[in-house]
C-alpha cells in the first residue's frame, strides 16, 4: 500500500507522461492486463484513459486492473487512471 506522501510524489511525476492504454466498451480483458503488466515492469508508472463508451465506473475499472496486475492505484481523476508498480528489473522511481 502506498502512503499519501508516496502518492503525492507519484502524482507529481505523472504530470509529464501520456496515457498509453485506453479502456473502451469491451472493458478490461486478459490481453490488456498482460500488456499493462509488461508496461508497468518497464515504466513503473503509467496512465490509462477510460473512454466515454465504457459504462463501468472508472474506480471499478481501476480496481479490476489492480486485481489482475498487482499494481497500486495512485489516482483516479476524471477518465484517467494512474497506476504504479515497482519494477523487478528496471527500477527508475525511488520512493522515500
Amino acid at each position: 500500500m502506498l502512503t499519501s506522501k508516496e502518492k503525492k510524489h507519484l502524482r507529481k511525476l505523472s504530470h509529464q507522461i501520456q496515457s498509453i492504454f485506453q479502456v473502451g466498451k469491451a472493458g478490461v480483458n486478459s490481453n490488456m492486463t498482460t500488456q499493462i503488466s509488461e508496461a508497468l515492469e518497464k515504466r513503473e508508472l503509467i496512465k490509462i484513459s477510460v473512454l466515454q463508451n465504457n459504462f463501468e465506473e472508472n474506480q471499478v475499472v481501476a480496481e479490476e486492473i489492480v486485481e489482475k496486475t498487482g499494481a497500486h492505484i495512485v489516482q483516479v481523476i476524471g477518465n484517467t487512471i494512474i497506476l504504479y508498480k515497482e519494477s523487478d528489473n528496471n527500477k527508475q522511481i525511488r520512493l522515500s
